[in-house]
């Protein structure tokens, strides 16, 4: 019924959205391309289909031999602007992802903008040596041609099953895949099967010029703080206060509760800010917890922009994407697209 009354509503920002793509393809709105390689991932779905742990691949695939820089929107910052991650820099001035990949990859270049364009001009005035751009969450942001377009759905949310904002969680029409040269399907479980993967490409349909490629989420073997870690079987004796803002918390949780580990969630909506009263919240709640070993847990996303680590003792659980079955073939893939531009 919901759907019903919202399907106008999702009728007229499609035809606002084809009409967008429209000028682009036949110039009224310009495209601008670059003289280096620029690889944008992204989604059609709002939230939840693993953009950053894929970004983490790329970069985990170019850190070593090339000199990559990620540029982001930044959301959730508090800055405005081209802003480059800096020594000194925080998750209010980046983002909390941005900043994630700054913490965590040392080689690697970092910046924040809303208008991507002027993103990377600024990138490549500043960082003269770089040769690879890797644009998070940037599949709708047409003002930059990007080499290649990496585009992400999620096994438990397909885009061709979904629907338009409101009604759905599609930011444009299920055509915006056409522009898609690599369609991987994420959060794949582990054991998926090879009728299934053959299934979903059917329901998918891609063009001559796509592969469709299946990725699951690895989860570490340990938890992390800033200077301590502990393995999940240790965990078993320990009390959990699992504590999350990301778009969707259920595999974190169903893993979590197939590894026996004792959990309370507090959840939050993606991104979203902790303040002082929430803070508060999380500690009180912490503190009655009828346990002697007991920890704070969270995603690593979560964990950069954590205030409470200076009196908590708060842990996270790194994940990595995997790509099923073809890993090679994928890498080869972009790997050979990076070398030819």
């Amino acid at each position: 019924m919901i759907r019903k009354i919202l399907y106008p509503i999702s009728f007229f920002y499609g035809l606002i959205i084809s009409i967008r793509n429209k000028a682009f393809d036949i110039g009224w709105l310009n495209s601008k391309s670059f003289d280096i390689p620029v690889i944008a991932v992204g989604n059609l779905n709002v939230g939840g289909t693993g953009k950053s742990p894929m970004i983490e691949y790329l970069i985990r695939l170019f850190n070593e031999s090339y000199q990559p820089a990620v540029l982001s929107r930044g959301y959730g910052r508090k800055t405005k602007g081209f802003v480059l991650a800096t020594p000194g820099c925080t998750a209010l001035e980046l983002g909390d992802e941005p900043f994630q990949f700054y913490r965590k990859f040392k080689r690697l270049e970092v910046a924040v903008d809303e208008k991507r364009v002027r993103g990377i001009e600024t990138l490549q005035q500043l960082k003269p040596d770089l040769n690879l751009i890797l644009l998070d969450d940037a599949f709708q942001h047409r003002y930059v041609k990007a080499g290649m377009y990496i585009l992400l759905t999620a096994f438990e949310k397909l885009y061709v099953d979904d629907f338009l904002l409101p009604t759905g969680t599609l930011r444009e029409g299920r055509k915006g895949a056409d522009r898609a040269d690599l369609i991987i399907v994420s959060k794949c479980p582990p054991n998926l099967s090879e009728k299934k993967r053959l299934d979903i490409i059917k329901r998918i349909a891609p063009k001559k010029y796509q592969e469709v490629f299946f990725s699951a989420i690895a989860y570490d073997e340990h938890i992390y703080s800033d200077d301590d870690k502990i393995s999940l079987h240790e965990l078993r004796e320990h009390k959990i206060l699992l504590v999350t803002g990301i778009a969707n918390s259920k595999p974190l949780v169903e893993f979590l509760q197939k590894s026996k580990l004792d959990i309370e969630h507090i959840k939050y909506a993606d991104h979203q800010f902790i303040g002082k009263q929430e803070q508060k919240r999380i500690a009180s709640r912490f503190k009655d917890m009828n346990n002697e070993r007991k920890l704070i847990l969270t995603t690593e996303k979560d964990f950069v922009r954590s205030f409470l680590k200076v009196t908590l003792p708060v842990y996270y659980l790194p994940i990595n994407t995997v790509i099923m079955e073809e890993g090679k073939k994928f890498n080869e893939i972009i790997q050979n697209y990076v070398r030819k531009n």
